[in-house]
């Protein structure tokens, strides 16, 4: 057992020492861009109430003395000997209290075709196809805090939603897999539901061809794994850092056909950055498009 003191030293005091903020926060907890690995939306999560850390990039999380064995790749003795060479006291925790009725959790109130302005415009700077996204998402409406917000929602099989707009991005319980069967022999493998529309957005269809798997977070790829099974055939579109290529392995390690099509995107992130960053460069080039993409997809 961890001993107590060290399990309350602050997290949020001690990312700070460490030069790093949350990108935004409310009494209850914050999100930043991940120290673990390398980001661009925000997907670290602090519990402030619980003092614990969750990493929904790579699906892992705990106490400040596990963050410390994954900042510095050690065990579990040397993340305590580095916690007890601090010397200022304001890493420890004032046992803070946060009252139940600030924060009721995240509720879904209300789901509804997408038509806020706001939302489509979140789509296009994406230069996701508009009409391919009314078709798998909607907009929902949601409470967390006692604050009442809408976002881009895409559902997952046990019937949680999948949560994006510009300054947000979560899920409703149960976060889980999203399966799409079109009856066909391959599958197509995508971490979240952005590349999948991105996807679309490049073959220029309104549904795949395939099979596909949209796994909404590489930790939940175990949930996914009888699905991929039912195939003769995979196509992974997996993000192009440590959590996508250990979930490629991972697939690969089933003994079915595997083809990483990651290269494709090699210099990007992921499959949708791929899609925006080349129309950025066409749009400053001045070439002018309206409801067709640009982008060669025939290697896809």
């Amino acid at each position: 057992m961890y001993p107590l003191k060290l399990k309350d030293i602050d997290i949020k005091q001690f990312l700070k020492e460490l030069e790093i903020t949350p990108c935004r926060e409310n009494g209850r907890f914050g999100i930043y861009i991940s120290p673990l690995r390398t980001e661009r939306t925000p997907s670290f999560k602090v519990d402030y109430k619980e003092n614990l850390w969750y990493d929904f990039g790579i699906g892992k999380g705990g106490s400040i003395i596990d963050l410390v064995m994954h900042l510095e790749k050690c065990d579990s003795l040397e993340a305590i000997q580095i916690l007890r060479s601090k010397k200022n006291i304001v890493f420890i925790r004032q046992n803070k209290q946060f009252p139940e009725s600030n924060y009721s959790g995240l509720i879904i109130l209300k789901t509804q075709n997408l038509s806020s302005y706001k939302l489509i415009s979140y789509l296009q700077q994406r230069f996701i196809n508009i009409s391919i996204a009314t078709r798998y998402c909607k907009e929902v409406n949601y409470t967390s805090g006692q604050k009442e917000f809408y976002a881009i929602g895409f559902a997952n099989n046990g019937g949680g939603w999948e949560l994006r707009n510009p300054f947000f991005k979560g899920s409703s319980s149960p976060k889980t897999i999203t399966t799409i069967n079109s009856c066909s022999a391959g599958c197509l493998v995508f971490e979240g539901f952005m590349d999948f529309l991105s996807y679309l957005t490049l073959k220029n269809i309104s549904s795949p061809i395939q099979d596909s798997l949209i796994l909404n977070s590489v930790s939940t790829l175990s949930g996914g794994k009888d699905f991929l099974l039912s195939h003769r055939k995979i196509h992974c579109f997996l993000d192009n850092d440590t959590a996508g290529k250990n979930a490629l392995n991972e697939i690969r390690n089933l003994g079915i056909e595997t083809i990483d099509h990651s290269e494709s995107y090699k210099g990007f992130k992921d499959l949708n950055e791929f899609l925006t960053q080349n129309n950025l460069q066409r749009q400053e080039q001045g070439y002018v498009f309206v409801n067709e993409n640009p982008c060669s997809a025939r290697h896809f």
